[in-house]
């Protein structure tokens, strides 16, 4: 691989992944290095080839792209993440960062930011586009007036992460088995996730979770419908 820098790719999805690494291997400076579909492959990918950036998706087969960064800023002190989704990056994104990753890009974005978005990360530089950045400015500026934060805010990224799943259509056991956490965890996260967004039954937990899958927002209180 020569002097190039070494990219891994972390994406359950191999047809995207595939497009992804043929269009950063078109530069003259970078090469993909390997890619990944799991937690487990991606540190095996890491050991191994010591990539020195890591492009990685939150819905992983295994996991959650926001607990690999995390784990990856704790365990890989100087590696940097760029995370690259399908999830709404309003709400995301922050999450993201704090968690430990330089820049956040939508998948949408992918095939004509993506190759910018690593030279930003590479160059110690976070990457965000600007209605992100505009986004995240107004956030902060709006709960510093408010003092107070919107019911999502409340969630932990675990919680959100449930929720996430739930809106996604997977019952408690798939939940647990994909984050390795027993039935009675997860259960205690769905009480905390109704407490926190003033949800009472479990049947409205599901339908504010699929409205919120899909557009992103959580459901008007009935009255203002």
């Amino acid at each position: 691989m020569g002097d190039k820098k070494k990219i891994l790719i972390v994406e359950d999805h191999p047809i995207f992944r595939l497009g992804l690494s043929e269009l950063i291997n078109q530069e003259e400076d970078m090469v993909v290095c390997a890619g990944a579909e799991d937690v487990v492959g991606t540190w095996r990918a890491m050991e191994q080839f010591e990539p020195d950036l890591v492009v990685a998706d939150i819905t992983l087969a295994d996991g959650d792209g926001i607990d690999l960064v995390k784990e990856i800023s704790r365990h890989r002190k100087g590696l940097p993440v760029l995370i690259l989704s399908m999830h709404d990056e309003f709400l995301y994104a922050e999450r993201a960062l704090h968690a430990g990753a330089r820049g956040y890009i939508m998948k949408q974005d992918a095939m004509e930011s993506v190759v910018t978005a690593i030279r930003h990360v590479l160059d110690g530089r976070v990457y965000l586009n600007e209605r992100v950045k505009e986004h995240i400015l107004n956030h902060l500026a709006d709960r510093t007036l408010a003092g107070e934060r919107s019911p999502m805010d409340r969630l932990t990224d675990r919680e959100l992460e449930v929720f996430r799943f739930i809106g996604e259509g997977f019952s408690s056991r798939e939940i647990a088995d994909r984050l390795h956490l027993s039935i009675k965890t997860i259960g205690t996260y769905r009480e905390r996730i109704k407490e926190k967004l003033n949800i009472k039954h479990a049947n409205e937990l599901v339908r504010h979770a699929v409205h919120w899958e899909k557009t992103g927002h959580l459901e008007p209180p009935a009255d203002d419908r």
